[in-house]
């Protein structure tokens, strides 16, 4: 696959906006998936674990790979719950871009405002979905404004909502001026195309303008087109529109119902169209672990290999799967390859291409690519791995603190061997799940990033491990001082 047909995208939001049931929809319309599952019955092809589909949220990032438009498009599906939202930290250092959903009716919540920053931090440029805009109380208009002004940015609203609330019928192409309505026995699959009803040639106008004096920043054509009323290809429209989206600093907004089928493939095509490529993304900089001296690596199959290790699964069925972006280079199955971070050499025994928890084997991957490893034993989350004659370390993931702490205990001697290797395989899966031991007290604590966290940690234990452990309040351990009379 030529790389400026390749997206590394993730799909990010506050807890309930709607990212699974998005990202269900993109599966279902490019074919990957035959069926729509629903995150409300349990049956969602991203939440795949079963403490997820008992809770109806996202615990862990899921990847997977789709076609659109003879693009391929590598999705990464994070949780939107604050807990673990280490997820959304380890997906973004390595995506090249994302999309934002937004329910209509809450708007911009306090997790899309920390996802936003997280975006932020490592430069990632950004579309916007807002959703739900078929429930009561949507406001498709207040959120594009709560986006501009909370979220510190400027929209470039390419979609407007066609309906409101249960009269939602369809979606407005701004950049195309079509109206989309979609066919409701086909699962919105198939849409038709109609020109934009008179009623909603103002508001068309209202955004096309405001658009254009914000696109003449990179193209002070553009506007002059627009103001002496020339025609503006839809191709020239697309590609400052794009070049507007990569700077990070403004962002196209989509709009419609996921759960109901509208707008979706709309969005699909503005990833293609606006979304970067590998090779629109800077060079990768790290230091060479040899001669301390920054070195670089392009998004090319001819550099030397390296690659960033940003997520660790213990699998029942394969063991130890680390999952890596490739940023420079290629991979085959056998190769031998260094850790540069720890100065170790690995084997890769098998490459995968990951769907949810279904894997495909791949007998090489190369840049831009994400996939997962089996073989490498030594290998962390953000630990940098490269070509064995040109080692680089890129830069490290950072990761915040755990909050809370529990005392764990196994319920029998026979238990005691079993908590401490699955307690040591779920600290590796998980940079902010922590385990101590504390000698004075003789208690083992282990620590994460809210209740809910540990509450996850300890179902998986039972359920995953057959472990059998009591749960407790961490004991304080005091300490006699002599002071002055």
């Amino acid at each position: 696959m030529d790389l400026s047909r390749i997206r590394n995208i993730g799909i990010v939001a506050h807890i309930d906006a709607g990212k699974t049931t998005l990202t269900e929809r993109i599966l279902y319309y490019t074919g990957k998936i035959w069926k729509m599952g629903e995150v409300h019955e349990g049956t969602a092809t991203m939440d795949w674990m079963e403490q997820e589909r008992k809770r109806g949220i996202t615990i862990t990032s899921a990847a997977t790979t789709c076609f659109w438009n003879d693009h391929q498009i590598n999705i990464i599906d994070t949780p939107g719950h604050v807990d673990f939202t280490v997820e959304v930290e380890r997906s973004l250092r390595i995506l090249d871009g994302c999309v934002v959903v937004f329910s209509g009716v809450e708007g911009v919540e306090p997790q899309s405002e920390t996802v936003w920053r997280q975006a932020d931090r490592y430069s990632v440029p950004r579309i916007c979905f807002i959703n739900k805009l078929d429930r009561r109380g949507a406001d498709f208009h207040r959120v594009v404004d709560e986006i501009e002004k909370r979220l510190q940015t400027t929209p470039i609203v390419v979609a407007i909502p066609f309906g409101q609330e249960e009269n939602l019928k369809g979606v407005i192409d701004i950049v195309s001026r079509k109206l989309r309505l979609y066919t409701e026995d086909e699962l919105g699959a198939t849409w038709r195309e109609e020109e934009i009803p008179e009623e909603y040639f103002e508001e068309v106008e209202y955004w096309e303008h405001k658009n254009f004096e914000i696109l003449s920043e990179f193209d002070d054509k553009i506007l002059e087109k627009y103001v002496e009323g020339e025609k503006i290809e839809k191709d020239e429209l697309i590609g400052v529109i794009r070049k507007a989206t990569l700077t990070g600093k403004y962002v196209p907004i989509f709009c419609g119902s996921a759960l109901k089928n509208k707008g979706i493939q709309l969005l699909m095509d503005g990833i293609v169209y606006y979304l970067p490529s590998p090779i629109d993304m800077d060079v990768v900089k790290g230091v060479n672990p040899e001669t301390g001296k920054e070195e670089e690596r392009k998004p090319d199959l001819n550099d030397p290999f390296s690659a960033l290790a940003f997520k660790v699964v213990s699998d029942p069925y394969v063991g130890k799967l680390v999952y890596i972006r490739i940023y420079s280079g290629r991979i085959e199955k056998g190769d031998r390859v260094l850790n540069a971070t720890r100065d170790r050499k690995e084997r890769i025994n098998r490459i995968l291409e990951m769907h949810a928890n279904k894997r495909f084997d791949k007998r090489e991957a190369g840049a831009g690519e994400i996939v997962a490893v089996v073989g490498f034993s030594q290998t962390f989350t953000g630990d940098t791995i490269t070509d064995m004659e040109r080692p680089i370390i890129l830069e490290k993931m950072h990761f915040p603190e755990p909050v809370i702490m529990q005392a764990i205990e196994p319920k029998t001697k026979d238990d005691q061997d079993k908590l401490s290797l699955a307690l040591s395989k779920l600290s590796e899966e998980d940079p902010t799940f922590k385990i101590k031991y504390n000698e004075e007290t003789g208690q083992t604590v282990i620590s994460g990033m809210g209740e809910l966290h540990l509450e996850i940690i300890i179902e998986r234990l039972m359920k995953e491990f057959n472990v059998s452990a009591n749960i407790g309040k961490v004991q304080v351990s005091y300490r006699e001082t002599i002071t002055k009379e």
